[in-house]
């Protein structure tokens, strides 16, 4: 099965990538809802600061954890997508 999507802290991202054709999108552009589109900024902008103190563990670990959390939402939001999260701070998908 394909995924469409990956939601991923990636530096100078959105967020929300293109699982397919590669590229960021914009999250609201996709049909997320505006609240859903602001947590993944914050959330996205907390990963860079993270990519920049050199991807500690435990600093990972809870923006994995937040991430996933993100990942529900998103397909809450958008049902009829496949959506996977990849995380930056271990470069390696986890769903």
């Amino acid at each position: 099965m394909n995924t469409d999507l990956l939601i991923d802290g990636m530096l100078s991202g959105t967020g929300v990538r293109d699982a397919l054709y590669s590229g960021y999108l914009d999250p609201e552009a996709i049909g997320l809802s505006s609240r859903l589109a602001s947590d993944i900024a914050d959330w996205q902008r907390r990963y860079e600061v993270c990519h920049f103190a050199g991807f500690p563990e435990s600093e990972v670990a809870s923006l994995d954890e937040q991430g996933q959390a993100i990942l529900a939402r998103v397909r809450a939001e958008l049902p009829g997508r496949r959506i996977g999260y990849f995380s930056n701070g271990r470069m390696t998908r986890l769903s």
